[in-house]
């Protein structure tokens, strides 16, 4: 059955042009390397799933797709009651002035949750989510025209598929053998990371077994310059040193410190645990439709994965890794806006609007008497639903420009007007 199925999209992967030439800089490699990353982001990524919204038949699809594949790799069930799937409940809110604790229980949503047991005393996290957008009707969605499948080959197929190729590693080479491991598919995250919340408040191992976590968000897209953004390289004082001494696929490496971010990683940071993000670049395709298959770099994604595999291994012997605490970024992406309000965004909110984790001193909401804690609901004629529906009112301002700024403080709405 798997290899009647691995042939049929192996064909249609090569009849449809992924049999890609080499990118500039990148290694030459047996085409069968790739095999099982294209079969895995094919089918994650195809119209038949309908964007895996979280919740709806194609999420569901998309996990007993990922269940199988674990099955095959050896992996044993570690979600629920034996099963590879741990459920969870996710809200939607349509009323800014609502509690969000008050709202209505929108449906369930499933993460996959798999162990490789090596009988060591702690176990290794390694994550990426697998839920998208579906049509593109909830919040997050950039694309402006009627409704249309946002598969997300990038966001997140990518990701999945690197994680099962280091699964097949981790069971297949012995590597890596003095910790045990966890393989998480997250859905909820577009929704506002719902299944790694869901996750550390109710693991499925021993939360204080947990030697680190690794996350893998969109790493099907490595430029021409080989260049992997590693984020949260702050939360353990071993990451520079193991990094500078890691080098596979001619990548070059870029960090940050903070271990917040908008990706599952964040909700094990909040817990005081070592994490990575692992991130190839953002792109015009970017929560719009037009992220499907035929962009994917798949030497790229072996890359990434051989990467981890190898921080994996070097962190082998040294136990368990002290956590340390990070200075909070400024702003996500904040290069490619004209301005910014000056605050930290509170990745983990799930509310309407985008909430203020921290004014900075003496800048733009600082001086404009912004709180910590306020929600942004609007930036000039913006509606702001989401952190990227903020992004979206940002990038409209030049400095100089003058808007009022809508927020909701406690119980009451308040507007104050910035000057950027």
């Amino acid at each position: 059955m798997r290899f009647l199925f691995s042939f049929s999209l192996l064909l249609f992967c090569l009849n449809t042009g992924l049999a890609q030439k080499p990118k500039i800089n990148q290694p030459l490699y047996p085409d069968d390397v790739f095999l099982d990353l294209k079969i895995d982001v094919v089918y994650l990524a195809s119209d038949y799933l309908e964007g895996r919204q979280t919740g709806k038949p194609g999420e569901a699809l998309a996990g007993e797709y990922i269940i199988h594949r674990f099955k095959e790799l050896g992996w044993t069930p570690k979600g629920m009651d034996g099963s590879f799937l741990q459920p969870f409940p996710f809200k939607t809110i349509t009323n800014p002035h609502a509690n969000p604790n008050d709202a209505p229980i929108a449906g369930t949503g499933h993460n996959v949750v798999a162990y490789l047991d090596n009988g060591a005393e702690n176990t290794v996290v390694v994550g990426g989510h697998y839920d998208h957008l579906g049509w593109g009707e909830t919040g997050g969605s950039l694309h402006a025209h009627e409704k249309a499948i946002h598969n997300g080959a990038d966001d997140n197929a990518s990701g999945i598929a690197a994680m099962l190729r280091m699964a097949e590693v981790l069971k297949d080479r012995k590597v890596g053998t003095h910790n045990n491991y966890l393989f998480i598919a997250f859905s909820g995250e577009e929704m506002g990371l719902f299944g790694s919340k869901y996750f550390v408040n109710n693991p499925t191992v021993p939360l204080a077994s947990i030697n680190y976590m690794l996350n893998m968000d969109m790493v099907g897209r490595l430029n021409e310059e080989r260049v992997l953004a590693i984020n949260a390289v702050g939360t353990s004082p071993v990451w520079n040193e193991i990094l500078s001494n890691i080098k596979r696929g001619g990548l070059k490496i870029k960090t940050t410190d903070s271990g917040i971010g908008p990706s599952d990683h964040t909700s094990f940071y909040l817990k005081d645990i070592p994490v990575l993000h692992f991130f190839t670049g953002q792109h015009q395709q970017y929560h719009k439709p037009e992220d499907d298959v035929p962009l994917i770099n798949f030497p790229g994604i072996y890359d990434v994965s051989e990467y981890l595999l190898a921080i994996i291994e070097k962190l082998d012997n040294k136990g368990k890794i002290e956590f340390t605490k990070t200075k909070q970024s400024v702003e996500r992406s904040a290069a490619a806006f004209k301005v910014t309000l000056g605050v930290m965004p509170d990745y983990v909110y799930s509310g309407i609007g985008m909430r203020i984790d921290a004014v900075i001193e003496g800048r733009v909401a600082d001086k404009a008497g912004l709180k910590d804690g306020d929600i942004v609901l609007k930036i000039g004629e913006t509606n702001v639903k989401d952190i990227y529906e903020y992004m979206e009112g940002l990038s409209k301002f030049k400095a100089g420009d003058k808007a009022p700024v809508v927020v909701k403080r406690g119980k009451k709405m308040v507007t104050k007007e910035v000057t950027f």
